[in-house]
């Protein structure tokens, strides 16, 4: 694939929004989007396919967009599928441009050449990691408080067995930082994960490793099952819910300068 992926008048990579916000806190959702480049057609997938969890994480931009304004936080969210490549996992691992997902093969990803690989990964991956990067290195230079947070959902059910957490909280490094939310969203009678449905594995995730632990800032996951994000006023009513969790948890792990 000699030509660009993205042809000029195609939507951006990614969106940053509200950058100047005054929260210490910084939010990433890395699975916003189902969109394909238009040359890469459909990757061989039919239209419902693309709609399911294997493209997007469904309601979690929405969610993201609605806690970054009640929080006051910058956002940074990506613009394409994670099928075309998956912007929390390292380059070169099987899940970063994966030929399955789930028990769905992904035509239009087998037997990519390595000139195709790095066509997605510097019109997609690069663009969102260097703006993030760029972004997390101003405010450390400008000595402000910074914690991260990526912003994802679940599926209901996996393989046949259902999923019994309403939200999950995955973490690596920063314990200080996730366990005052779970105990908060665990105490107005949430079903809250610890580090499920998924976890954290440094070799198989980016966010938390990379912009996160391998910084030093409190990093985690924010996981919110599919069917309770179902429309933006759903997102809008978790946003709500976890704003005060949040501020708490901030608080916790970031002592010196209490959140906005």
């Amino acid at each position: 694939m000699s030509a660009r992926l993205l042809s000029p008048d195609e939507p951006p990579a990614f969106t940053a929004r509200n950058l100047g916000g005054a929260s210490p806190l910084v939010l990433l959702c890395e699975h916003a989007s189902n969109r394909l480049p238009r040359r890469l057609g459909d990757l061989g997938l039919p239209s419902e396919e693309l709609r399911r969890h294997i493209a997007w994480d469904i309601g979690a931009a929405a969610l993201a967009g609605a806690l970054s304004r009640a929080l006051d936080a910058p956002l940074f969210e990506t613009g394409y599928s994670r099928l075309v490549i998956d912007c929390n996992r390292p380059l070169g691992v099987s899940a970063s441009i994966p030929e399955r997902s789930e028990d769905t093969a992904i035509p239009g990803n087998l037997a990519l050449s390595a000139e195709d690989r790095r066509a997605r990964e510097e019109a997609l991956f690069h663009p969102f990691q260097n703006a993030v990067a760029a972004h997390l290195d101003a405010r450390q230079a400008a000595g402000r408080p910074t914690a991260i947070i990526g912003v994802h959902s679940f599926t209901p059910i996996f393989r046949g067995i259902r999923r019994p957490w309403e939200a999950g909280v995955l973490f690596d490094g920063a314990k200080d930082f996730a366990m005052p939310l779970i105990e908060g969203l665990s105490a107005s009678g949430l079903a809250v994960g610890e580090n499920e449905p998924y976890r954290i594995e440094v070799g198989d995730d980016y966010t938390v490793p990379v912009h996160g632990d391998g910084r030093g800032l409190p990093a985690l996951l924010i996981e919110i099952r599919q069917n309770l994000l179902a429309d933006d006023a759903a997102a809008r009513h978790w946003a709500d819910r976890l704003v005060s969790p949040i501020r708490r948890a901030l608080a916790a792990a970031l002592p010196a300068k209490e959140p906005a």
